[in-house]
């Protein structure tokens, strides 16, 4: 009888994709229990991730995670451990996007402190 999930060959070739390596917190929610949960990334691919989780999963189960920059993904339990547990997602991502800074804004500077900066500028300073 197959998997319903995945066959061993598909699970296979979805975990030789690259992963990378990282500490990132996110948001896992739980669909068919209505919870949220904060749990700590350890590494992420386009096709799934590990996680620390301190609650009891069931493989199988499905899942949503909301990831910095990139937001909310669908996907499902492919494997539980003690405190970890490994989920392949409904669909690819790009994992660099979850390494971009969020909230930076590249500041403009004011007119009157280009021209304190400007060494072209004659200095209208005095000195005392």
């Amino acid at each position: 009888m197959n998997d319903p999930l995945k066959t061993d060959g598909q699970v296979a070739a979805k975990r030789g994709m690259d992963r990378d390596s990282l500490l990132l917190k996110a948001v896992l929610r739980f669909p068919n229990a209505g919870e949220e949960r904060e749990v700590r990334i350890r590494n992420l691919s386009a096709g799934g991730l590990m996680a620390e989780v301190p609650v009891r999963v069931v493989r199988g189960e499905p899942v949503e995670i909301n990831l910095r920059s990139i937001g909310w993904i669908s996907g499902h339990v492919a494997w539980v451990t003690e405190g970890r547990l490994g989920i392949a997602f409904d669909h690819p991502i790009n994992p660099k996007d979850a390494r971009k800074p969020v909230g930076t804004v590249e500041l403009e500077i004011p007119p009157y402190l280009k021209k304190l900066n400007n060494p072209a500028a004659p200095s209208k300073l005095r000195r005392l």
